[in-house]
């Protein structure tokens, strides 16, 4: 077979898959990889000498929030777009994300798919998917699923807290049953909208509605009750069920049983819960870390880390949803009107390799599946993306990891222009990024354009790899 000529070779690095490391060569051409050969091998138009550094998956964050309209004239959006989304997940070693996108009462799925495949050919530098957000499961939409999923839309995003889930319950069941059908999986976001609002109500009558008391207004009863709720319908749908941002011990020991009778059913948590505990409510800019779900006890942060090594837990995602600090810290806001969520794209990566590999939590390889490989499978973007292999696309890191570097806010990309990581000290972080064989990010520089990313070919769900026994 003719081996085309390279077009760039990253030489001599340590590549890491799932499967292991070794230190090789990585031969792209046309975007893609077409050749792994013995360090410093291979040849090509252009090298990046990679020695001594590791050469990793691009990260694929399956739950970011960016390009938001809201509906709401008078109240302000988040203040990424797909561009600026972009430039962050880019510096932080991603270059394939999951965008939240709203079908909207008036709209088809396939509508919103082509709203926003538009927008990301026109603004984003990094590749985007999206998960279709079910508002109202209308006859229209539960009989559109199956073509959805056909034509390469294999996700949909059910939220628990909108005021219509419990109104059309019966129909959102149907809408899993039928994705699950397909060949797709549905993500869930798993709190109960009517133990949040008991909770609200009784913390307005004590007159306790501080962000202090933010995570009181939702318990982790409201999420362990829906996260249930949610396991029962997996249970009596056979849908694969993906449970996003799961953040207490209780739910994940729920899931963790499901699991074991078979279902498939799979769990994501976020940056925040591995970092933060709840005690940051009480401090003086505690609404910065406001998050649905809030943030939990330290034993909550330390099962969560036990999931991501031993498999209970699948992937770490974003849920990048930025503010700026001015928005968050709102005097306006309390626990009845908060702006949940925070700017985590530039920092997730460099934050769990510091706190889990070079710590020694995590491997590499489970990192790997983590923050790449799990999220491509389940999404239907693996093999392209997910791997170093030949005919993979050739998306990956380059990670320095032989220094100290501390997260300031003034080096972020995120329009949000704060993290609530501020101050921490990172031990590898993301030195060059490669988007499909172009080095789109190099050395704190940006260096692709808007206009460049574009929306991957899917296809149905698969199972992630269990993690080897240690």
């Amino acid at each position: 077979m003719d081996v085309p000529k390279l077009d760039l070779v990253v030489r001599g690095g340590t590549v890491v898959t799932v499967e292991g490391r070794a230190e090789q060569d990585v031969g792209i051409a046309n975007g893609e990889v077409v050749r792994l050969g013995a360090p410093h091998t291979l040849t090509g138009a252009r090298a990046i000498d990679a020695t001594g550094r590791l050469v990793l998956p691009r990260g694929v964050d399956p739950h970011v929030h960016l390009n938001f309209d809201n509906l709401e004239p008078n109240e302000p959006a988040w203040v990424d777009d797909y561009t600026s989304g972009s430039e962050a997940a880019l510096a932080g070693g991603i270059t394939t994300v999951g965008n939240m996108v709203f079908v909207l009462p008036w709209e088809t799925m396939a509508d919103r798919t082509r709203i926003e495949s538009a927008l990301v050919t026109e603004k984003a530098i990094a590749d985007v998917f999206f998960h279709d957000v079910i508002v109202t499961p209308g006859p229209e939409i539960l009989a559109e699923i199956p073509r959805a999923v056909a034509a390469g839309q294999p996700s949909i995003k059910i939220f628990m807290t909108l005021p219509a889930f419990d109104a059309y319950a019966r129909e959102f069941t149907r809408a899993m049953r039928a994705v699950g059908e397909a060949g797709g999986i549905a993500l869930v976001h798993c709190e109960d909208m009517s133990t949040i609002e008991c909770c609200t109500v009784m913390l307005a009558e004590q007159a306790r509605t501080a962000m202090s008391h933010f995570a009181d207004s939702r318990p982790v009863a409201s999420e362990l009750i829906a996260t249930e709720r949610a396991i029962a319908m997996c249970r009596a749908t056979g849908a694969p069920t993906y449970v996003v941002h799961l953040s207490s011990a209780r739910a994940l020991a729920a899931c963790a049983t499901a699991r074991a009778e078979g279902l498939p059913l799979y769990v994501e948590t976020r940056p925040l819960y591995l970092h933060h505990s709840v005690e940051r409510y009480h401090d003086h800019d505690g609404a910065l870390y406001v998050a649905q779900p809030p943030l939990r006890e330290g034993s909550d942060r330390e099962a969560l880390w036990r999931g991501l090594a031993d498999g209970s837990i699948d992937t770490l995602a974003s849920d990048h949803a930025p503010w700026t600090r001015a928005l968050k810290l709102d005097p306006k806001l309390d626990v009845t009107r908060t702006r949940p969520g925070v700017a985590e794209l530039d920092t997730m990566l460099p934050l769990l390799y510091t706190e889990g590999v070079a710590a020694g939590r995590l491997t590499l390889e489970r990192f790997v599946a983590l923050t790449s490989t799990n999220a491509a499978r389940l999404f239907g973007l693996y093999p392209r993306k997910g791997t170093i292999a030949v005919g993979s696309d050739a998306d990956l890191t380059i990670w320095e990891t032989g220094g100290r570097r501390t997260i300031r806010d003034a080096d972020l990309r995120s329009r949000a222009g704060h993290s609530v990581y501020a101050g921490r000290e990172l031990s590898g972080w993301p030195r060059t990024t490669i988007r499909r064989g172009e080095v789109v990010f190099d050395d704190g520089r940006v260096l692709g354009r808007a206009g460049t990313g574009r929306p991957p070919p899917r296809r149905g769900t698969t199972p992630p790899l269990p993690p080897p026994r240690r």
